[in-house]
């Protein structure tokens, strides 16, 4: 009984953990909905991926199915019940874990860039090549300014981010039986 005690607690506080580090993604991403394709979520799925590894899984969906709350379940929104798992799946599947401010910045900019691309694909299908292609182009705008926020939020960011949700991590690991 002890054990089984013990480990609910455990469970209960990572999930408790997880539903907080969902909302600071939503936080996150309303906050700053102002600016035009600048957004610290792909940083924060970035280093969620790195600590929590498969787990993030959970924390993207919780925070796609609250996105869709608040402002609606459009077409739009099936592209982000992808487009953010593309991002964890890659961080995932590198070989090597990358922790380098820099590389980390490159990594998060090329994703900007590629962030229209693969957020039009459910347009391909609804509309047709058409469709898909034109807002795909239309968006590269807002694709290099996409770039440009990932670095700049990941050269002033990722160090102290990682720092604090890794400690909160550990907390888990501490606690664990």
């Amino acid at each position: 009984m002890e054990t089984r005690k013990t480990l609910n607690k455990v469970n209960t506080m990572e999930l408790v953990s997880m539903a907080l580090l969902s909302a600071i993604l939503l936080i996150g991403q309303v906050s700053m909905s102002y600016l035009p394709n600048i957004e610290i979520v792909s940083l924060l799925v970035y280093i969620y991926t790195q600590i929590y590894r498969k787990k993030a899984f959970l924390i993207i969906y919780v925070f796609v199915f609250l996105e869709g709350c608040i402002y609606g379940f459009g077409l739009w929104w099936f592209g982000y019940l992808y487009i953010w798992s593309i991002l964890a799946l890659a961080v995932l599947l590198s070989k090597k874990q990358q922790t380098s401010v820099v590389t980390t910045s490159i990594i998060l900019g090329a994703y900007g860039l590629s962030f229209g691309f693969l957020y039009s694909i459910p347009y391909f299908f609804a509309g047709g090549w058409a469709a898909g292609f034109s807002y795909w182009v239309s968006g590269i705008p807002f694709d290099l300014l996409h770039c440009g926020g990932n670095i700049a939020l990941s050269l002033v960011c990722y160090k102290p981010l990682f720092t604090l949700i890794g400690r909160l991590y550990h907390i888990h690991q501490k606690n664990a039986p």
